[in-house]
């Protein structure tokens, strides 16, 4: 008998659950997640379900981590400081696939150098530029370094890397460490993606691996990847981008093994955001075009995934154009008012007391802020670092600590970098108001939801007739974004395209109409045809009326708020490697792997060279990570012309998978 240990640390809660032998839930807790210190919230999660178990910390055999904290920082814009080493290519390559925004103002250099798509070197790589750039304090955390056709000849980027690790003694991230394929520029934002997450995932897994040493659990800690395969920790600390859409890919391996369900629709909602995926088979499908989070498009192999900014502790705006008005939500995460007058009860009621007093709505009325500390703060200008010192330790109106419009700006920055937290209405809040939830503070959220009902619309009418009406339409509002998102993610996978988007499709009247049974000259039916399976803390109070709109079966687990943490854990170790065969010249096969590439005369010998190279590769990285019992698989992506009654060897790609389950503590 083997007892597992599950964790998923989430925007606002961690969960951890026991599993005896994969077969049955032992027990499941729930903590706050502490962004300021995640080992307090993890901490608390493991000693309470440890506790509702009786559990000896010493009989745990496996301990596994998911966690939303990359994909929510992506969601959010949020993340470290970072420089960009560009070798090869030009600033206005900044421009594709979003490289630029995602840079948002941190340092870069463009330097000479890289190579050609055969492996030759096509310019010297310009080190004194890059030396003379690095000794000037750039105030980053990690470093990204991507370099033209490096998935070819890696060799400048690993050169620029170690120049970069001797002077600034820096992480450094290289693209072709993160990527096979080709298209330097998006490799470029995955590799500064997973610069900008170094530092924060490095905390997660250190204040994991601590916490669980302290509380006497031994056992090794595996980290759930983007794809739901499971890596080692020290794996997940140099690739931290490849636990980016961790959280939902565990969800969705959980989905399966609470539901057995093999066609499905999975939906997990959180407090940051709403994560949809499709089951087919019972096996999450995989994105081929790479993990997409946000509006960034990474080259991380993960599942296919939906994920929006909504989920129970979205901001909720307030839409004052127009006649009739209304609230919309996300995508930013704020802390629930009702959580921070929990925690700061006297501020927070005495604050929101003085604006109920005040007959005429004030602009950040209901909305607090407070600094999150232990957050690396290099790199920020005087001015902010100063808005930053005056916030301090404690919890602020917004209103009060806000002296001038410039200084709206400076919050917003420090916010990006998860240096301070903003608190307002959120759904959350809602479902306290209507007696749905009664976990935090109640009262600061009927005072909260008040002072924005009081708010005018177009028509200068009140949004709403008080707290109550006003939670109405915000849970309702949670249940038409809701739809969207699930018929958004329908249509997209849908096998025979209907022609306009998947946006503009669940948007569209006849949708609309369909769902509400038109009957006229025409009937109208639309819904979807498979289940949903609910997951997460909040399901109960809000999937029900989803699947009703939907017409379809709308399936809640038991289990369904701990699915991330058993998902953890009941996943196996899965290492994929990539390499490239390219026909440089008329009998001449080149093998692009490692730092050279090699060459030979036979395409044959050099395909089977690479497959032999990349399963090696492959084997040990698995077994590095833990994997036990592996099984070996290949596939070859040959690409050939005809050529005067002749084929012709152009490319191939090998892809190798090697699979195990981890191995257990004994």
């Amino acid at each position: 008998m083997a007892i597992l240990l599950g964790v998923d640390t989430g925007g606002t809660y961690t969960d951890a659950v026991l599993l005896r032998d994969e077969t049955e839930v032992i027990a499941s807790a729930k903590a706050l997640t502490t962004r300021h210190d995640l080992a307090i919230g993890i901490g608390a999660a493991v000693a309470n379900v440890l506790e509702a178990s009786g559990t000896t910390p010493g009989d745990i055999a496996l301990a596994s981590l998911s966690t939303t904290l990359a994909t929510n920082a992506l969601v959010e814009g949020q993340g470290g400081r970072v420089g960009l080493v560009y070798i090869g290519f030009r600033e206005q390559d900044l421009d594709a696939h979003g490289l630029r925004d995602a840079l948002g103002g941190d340092p870069a250099i463009f330097l000479n150098g890289g190579h050609n798509h055969a492996g030759g070197e096509a310019q010297a790589l310009d080190r004194d530029a890059l030396l003379a750039w690095l000794q000037s304090d750039h105030g980053v955390s990690a470093y990204a370094v991507a370099a033209q056709f490096a998935t070819r000849n890696p060799a400048h980027e690993l050169a620029a890397a170690e120049m970069i690790a001797e002077i600034t003694g820096r992480p450094v991230s290289c693209s072709h460490h993160l990527s096979a394929k080709l298209n330097g520029p998006k490799r470029a934002l995955t590799a500064l993606l997973n610069a900008r997450l170094i530092g924060m995932i490095a905390r997660l897994i250190n204040d994991a691996e601590g916490k669980l040493a302290q509380l006497g659990i031994t056992a090794p800690l595996m980290v759930v990847r983007g794809d739901g395969a499971l890596i080692s920790a020290e794996q997940a600390r140099m690739r931290p981008i490849e636990t980016i859409l961790s959280g939902p890919a565990a969800s969705i391996v959980g989905a399966s093994w609470l539901t057995n369900v093999t066609q499905a629709l999975v939906s997990d909602i959180g407090g940051t955001t709403t994560d949809v995926a499709v089951l087919r088979d019972g096996r999450p499908m995989i994105d081929p075009g790479g993990a997409q989070v946000g509006p960034w498009r990474t080259m991380v192999e993960a599942v296919a995934m939906r994920t929006t900014g909504l989920g129970g502790d979205s901001e909720v705006q307030v839409i004052d154009e127009g006649l009739t008005g209304g609230v919309t939500l996300g995508p930013r995460r704020v802390l629930p008012v009702s959580l921070i007058g929990h925690e700061a009860p006297e501020i927070v009621h005495r604050t929101l007391d003085a604006q109920l007093r005040n007959t005429t709505p004030g602009e950040h009325d209901g909305v607090f802020v407070r600094a999150v500390p232990g957050i690396d703060a290099a790199g920020l200008t005087e001015r902010d670092a100063g808005f930053l010192a005056r916030i301090g330790d404690a919890v602020h109106p917004v209103g009060a600590i806000l002296r001038t419009r410039m200084e709206q700006q400076a919050l917003r920055r420090l916010v990006t970098r998860g240096l301070v937290q903003v608190s307002g209405v959120t759904p959350s809040d809602a479902s306290h108001v209507l007696g749905r939830v009664d976990a935090w503070d109640t009262e600061a959220a009927e005072k909260a939801l008040t002072l924005m009902s009081r708010k005018r619309t177009g028509s200068g009418n009140q949004l709403a007739g008080g707290a109550q009406e006003l939670a109405e339409m915000i849970v309702n509002r949670l249940t038409y974004q809701t739809v969207l998102v699930l018929l958004e993610t329908a249509f997209a996978e849908e096998d025979h395209p209907f022609g306009p988007s998947p946006e503009q499709l669940a948007r569209h009247v006849l949708t609309a109409r369909g769902m509400d049974g038109y009957r006229g000259l025409v009937r109208l039916d639309a819904g979807l045809n498979v289940p949903v399976v609910g997951l997460g803390a909040s399901v109960g109070t809000y999937y029900p009326a989803v699947g009703e709109r939907l017409g379809c079966d709308m399936i809640l687990p038991e289990h369904a708020d701990v699915a991330n943490a058993i998902g953890a854990v009941v996943g196996r170790v899965t290492i994929r490697r990539s390499g490239t065969v390219t026909s440089p010249s008329e009998g001449l096969y080149r093998v692009h792997l490692g730092s050279d590439p090699h060459d030979f005369t036979s395409a044959e010998e050099a395909l089977d060279m690479l497959q032999s190279l990349l399963e090696a590769e492959a084997r040990a990285e698995a077994q590095a990570a833990g994997a036990e019992d592996l099984q070996v698989s290949a596939t070859r992506d040959l690409r050939t012309a005809q050529a005067e009654a002749r084929v012709v060897f152009l490319e191939g790609e090998i892809t190798v998978e090697v699979s195990g389950r981890p191995r257990i503590a004994v």
